[in-house]
C-alpha cells in the first residue's frame, strides 16, 4: 500500500489495541485472517508500535490467558479468534471471565457476507457454511457490549468505546466483530497511536448508604464479614486489615476465589461462616456472588445485611435474593477506604471490641491449628489434597525466606485455599463461579508472562487438566519460555460431581457406594507424557512422603532452567460411608 495515511484495517486493529494499553493479543487464526496477517506485517514495515501476538492452538486457552494476564495486571488485553467456530470454543472461558468481571477486548472475525466481486469475498466452501444470522448470540449474554466493524475508518473510535466500557464498574469483556472484507480496506492511520478519547465510569457507594454501614458495623456485637473476590488490589488488602483489627471484624473466606486478608490473620475465621452467621447482627457482605447456602442458614431476623462491590446486588444474575438491606456500589477497595473514614466518626466501646478481637483471634486459632492436623493426617499413598496444599503452601514460604520470590497459585479444583495459608493479595487465585473448567491452566500461563519472575502455580484436579486443552497449553509454554508449574491432583474421578451428589442425598445410595456411575475417569492417562511431549520437565508422585521433595526439585527446574513443569500426584478418592 503506497498511501502513508492508512494502512489496511486488519493491521490497524493491532496498532490501536496497543495504544490502549495492550500488551499480548491472543490468537487462534483461520481463512478470516488473510487481511489480519497481511495487514500486521505490513504495520511491523511501518514502524508501527504494536502488541504481541501470541499464537494459543485453542480459543478456550486463549481467552483464558488473557483472563489471568489481567488478574495479575489489572490490564485488560486483547483475544482474536477465528469466525463462529472460534467464538464458540471461546465462550465457555468468556462466560468465565463474565462472572469474574475481568474486562477484554474479544473479537473474532466475521464469514464474508459477499459471494463475489468485493475484495475479501467468500473464496473457499466454509465461507458458506459459517455464516450466521445472528453471530454475536454465541457471547451475547457474557459481554457488555458487542457490535459488528462496518466500516474500516470506524476502528479507532470503537476501540475508545470498547475499552471504555469493558473498564467501567462493573467490568467486563466486550465483543467486536469482524468480517473480512472489512478488515481488507484501507483505514486512516490517524487516532491509532492515541489512547482512548473516553473515560470508564466508576461508580461510588451512596454517602446515605455509607453512613448507615459505618454506624451498623461500627456497634455491631456479633458482626461478621464474608468475601469472596479479595478486596480489589493491594491497598485495600491492607486497608481491610486495618479495618476488621480496629473494629473487631471476623471474616470468613466462603468459597473465595482470591484473598480478602491474609489466612493467618487473627479476623480470619475460615471457609466456613455457618455458625458465625446464625448470630450475626450485623453481615458486610463484600463482593461476594454467594455468601451463604440460603438452604442451610437461618439469619437473626433483626439482622442487618450489607451488601458491597462493584456490582452489589449481581444485577445480571437472573436470580439472587439474598437479603439486603444496605448497598454500597462501586470498586472494592474503594468502598474499604470510605468505610474505614467513615466508621471512623463513629464512637465506639473499646472494652467491648478487645474481648471481641480475643475471641475472634482464639477461634481463628483453633480453627487453625484443626485445619493443619487434618492436612497432616493426609500425607499418606495416595494423600489427600490438603496435605498437596499444605506442602505447597510451606514451599511457598520457604521460597520467599530465601530467595524473596512471590509466588501465586491458580487453583481450579486442585489445593484447597486454607492449608496454603498465603498472604499476599495477588497470591491466589480460584477458578470463577460460573465453573466452566479448564481455565486454571491457561490462565496460569498468561499470570506467568505477566509476571516472568514470580512462581506460578496451577493445581488442578485431572478432570480439570483434561478440560485446559493441555496440548495447546504445552505448547505455548514452551514457545514463549513460560516456567509455570503445573500439579494435576488426579484422582482418577469427577470429585466434585460425587461430593454435589452426597450433598444432595446425603442417605443415598450413591453415599454408600465404591463407584458411582458417571464420574469415574479410569483408566487415567500419563498425563506425563502429554507435557513430555512438549519437553517439559515431569514427575509422578504416589506417596504423601515424596511430595516435599519433588516440589523443591520442580521449584529448581522452573528458577534456573525456565522450563515448565508437571506434577502427577495420586490424590485419595472420596471414600465410601
Amino acid at each position: 500500500m503506497n498511501d502513508k495515511s492508512s494502512i489496511t484495517a486488519g493491521g490497524a486493529i493491532f496498532g490501536k489495541l496497543k495504544a490502549l494499553g495492550v500488551d499480548y493479543v491472543f490468537t487462534n487464526s483461520g481463512t478470516d485472517f488473510p487481511p489480519i496477517i497481511e495487514g500486521l506485517i505490513e504495520a511491523r514495515h511501518a514502524g508501527i508500535d504494536l502488541p504481541t501476538p501470541i499464537t494459543v492452538p485453542h480459543e478456550h486457552a486463549a481467552v483464558s490467558m488473557a483472563h489471568g494476564y489481567w488478574q495479575m495486571t489489572g490490564r485488560p488485553q486483547a483475544v482474536l479468534l477465528h469466525t463462529n467456530v472460534g467464538l464458540a470454543n471461546g465462550a465457555t472461558a468468556t462466560i468465565n471471565a463474565w462472572c469474574d468481571q475481568v474486562p477484554m477486548i474479544l473479537m473474532s472475525g466475521r464469514t464474508p457476507v459477499t459471494e463475489h466481486t468485493r475484495f475479501g469475498a467468500r473464496t473457499v466452501p466454509i465461507g458458506w457454511g459459517q455464516e450466521m444470522f445472528d453471530q454475536e448470540a454465541l457471547i451475547r449474554e457474557t459481554t457488555k457490549w458487542h457490535y459488528e466493524l462496518r466500516f474500516a475508518d470506524q476502528i479507532s473510535e470503537l476501540m475508545d468505546r470498547a475499552w471504555a466500557v469493558a473498564n467501567s464498574t462493573p467490568k467486563g469483556p466486550v465483543y467486536l466483530s469482524l468480517p473480512r472484507e472489512v478488515l481488507c480496506e484501507p483505514c486512516p492511520r490517524a487516532g491509532l497511536d492515541a489512547p482512548s478519547r473516553m473515560t470508564p465510569v466508576i461508580t461510588a457507594p451512596d454517602p446515605d448508604n455509607l453512613a448507615r454501614a459505618a454506624k451498623a458495623l461500627a456497634h455491631a456485637e456479633k458482626p461478621l464479614v464474608i468475601a469472596q473476590r479479595g478486596a480489589g488490589n493491594a491497598a485495600g488488602f491492607a486497608t481491610l486489615q486495618t479495618l476488621c483489627e480496629t473494629y473487631a471484624l471476623p471474616l470468613s473466606h466462603y468459597w473465595s476465589n482470591q484473598l480478602a486478608l491474609p489466612l493467618s490473620h487473627p479476623c480470619q475465621v475460615g471457609a466456613d461462616p455457618e455458625p458465625l452467621l446464625a448470630e450475626a447482627d450485623v453481615v458486610l457482605v463484600l463482593d461476594a456472588l454467594a455468601p451463604w447456602f440460603p438452604d442451610k442458614v437461618k439469619l437473626r431476623d433483626d439482622v442487618i445485611v450489607i451488601h458491597a462491590g462493584p456490582d452489589p446486588l449481581f444485577t445480571r444474575t437472573p436470580v439472587r435474593n439474598f437479603a439486603a438491606d444496605i448497598t454500597l456500589a462501586g470498586p472494592t477497595d474503594r468502598i474499604i477506604d470510605a468505610l474505614t473514614l467513615t466508621m471512623a466518626d463513629q464512637k465506639t466501646d473499646l472494652i467491648r471490641l478487645a474481648a471481641r478481637r480475643e475471641s475472634i483471634a482464639l477461634a481463628a486459632q483453633t480453627n487453625r491449628d484443626n485445619m493443619i492436623a487434618a492436612a497432616q493426617s493426609g500425607s499418606g499413598a495416595p494423600m489427600t489434597k490438603e496435605w498437596v496444599s499444605l506442602c505447597l503452601g510451606r514451599a511457598i514460604k520457604a521460597q520467599a525466606k530465601q530467595h524473596g520470590r512471590r509466588a501465586t497459585v491458580f487453583h481450579e479444583l486442585g489445593c484447597p485455599l486454607m492449608p496454603l495459608d498465603l498472604d499476599q493479595p495477588d497470591s491466589y487465585f480460584q477458578e470463577p463461579h460460573s465453573g466452566g473448567l479448564g481455565w486454571g491452566f491457561p490462565a496460569a500461563i498468561g499470570a506467568q508472562m505477566a509476571c516472568p519472575d514470580r512462581l506460578v502455580f496451577a493445581t488442578m484436579g485431572d478432570g480439570s487438566y483434561m478440560f485446559a486443552n493441555p496440548t495447546a497449553c504445552h505448547l505455548v509454554a514452551e514457545a514463549q519460555n513460560i516456567p509455570v508449574i503445573v500439579l494435576v491432583l488426579n484422582n482418577e474421578e469427577w470429585g466434585a460431581v460425587r461430593h454435589s451428589v452426597e450433598g444432595l442425598y446425603p442417605e443415598g445410595a450413591a453415599r454408600a457406594s465404591n463407584e458411582v456411575p458417571l464420574t469415574s475417569l479410569r483408566p487415567s492417562p500419563d498425563f506425563t507424557r502429554t507435557a513430555e511431549a512438549s519437553r517439559a520437565w515431569t514427575e509422578t508422585v504416589t506417596d504423601g512422603a515424596d511430595l516435599p521433595d519433588a516440589l523443591d526439585r520442580a521449584i529448581k527446574v522452573a528458577t534456573t532452567e525456565r522450563r515448565q513443569v508437571l506434577l502427577n500426584i495420586a490424590i485419595a478418592r472420596t471414600a465410601p460411608h
